[in-house]
């Protein structure tokens, strides 16, 4: 982890930059994609999203307050905001495109004042900071 001062710009910036952008959510896609079969189960993806940490006490809600066939409802609804055909899996393009909403909602929250987080090695937070980095220097 780092900490790093990043706005919303940076953020569109890295989403618009297409080849870097897919290349990371394909690098993504591809370390998710247990089975190599290109397409993405729900057993694939669930670590995946459970790390998003959607429910925490700061957002008023407490994980441990929730059932688990809550917590089950909840991931299961979010891998469905991926699987965007309903077939059961989802795919390259599917990946791409949620991972571009998803992206660009974290930059229309950021908005246009720099803020400083921390920021995972490897993530698309920090591939849209280096790219940025990379383009001043």
């Amino acid at each position: 982890m780092s900490v790093e001062i990043l706005d919303g710009r940076t953020v569109e910036s890295f989403v618009e930059d297409e080849g870097a952008f897919n290349s990371t959510v394909d690098a993504r896609f591809a370390a998710l994609d247990a089975d190599r079969d290109g397409r993405l189960s729900y057993a694939d993806m669930a670590g995946e999203l459970m790390s998003l940490r959607v429910l925490d006490t700061h957002f008023g809600v407490d994980e441990a307050a929730m059932s688990a066939d809550e917590l089950v409802e909840l991931y299961h609804g979010l891998f469905a905001r991926f699987d965007r055909d309903g077939d059961g899996a989802v795919d390259r393009e599917e990946f791409r495109a949620e991972m571009k909403e998803v992206m660009l909602a974290v930059a229309s929250g950021l908005g246009f004042l720099p803020v400083q987080m921390v920021v995972e090695e490897g993530s698309f937070l920090k591939r849209a900071v280096e790219r940025e980095l990379a383009k001043a220097a």
